[in-house]
């Protein structure tokens, strides 16, 4: 079974929202962006609740949901990414 990543985007997103900061994860999710050589104006950054795998320890999860103003398709490796918790 895969380990999952406790550093990874999704897991800190899901876990600022437990927390009661989601203030602060559009941020967090345009400075990701950033660091993909992605320009975060581009995108509108949605996030979406969802059960948790039970061995992540959370309660639920963080979906985050990338969509291009410009009506065009994300690019799937960069919406896969940015989900990944493994």
């Amino acid at each position: 079974m895969p380990r999952l990543n406790l550093y990874s985007l999704s897991m800190q997103i899901s876990r600022m929202f437990d927390q009661g900061q989601s203030l602060f994860c559009t941020i967090k999710v345009q400075d990701w962006l950033r660091q993909r050589n992605q320009d975060p104006n581009d995108y509108d950054i949605l996030f979406h609740e969802k059960p948790a795998p039970p061995e992540s320890g959370l309660i639920k999860m963080v979906e985050i949901e990338l969509r291009r103003k410009d009506g065009q398709p994300v690019d799937p490796w960069l919406q896969a990414e940015v989900n990944r918790y493994m």
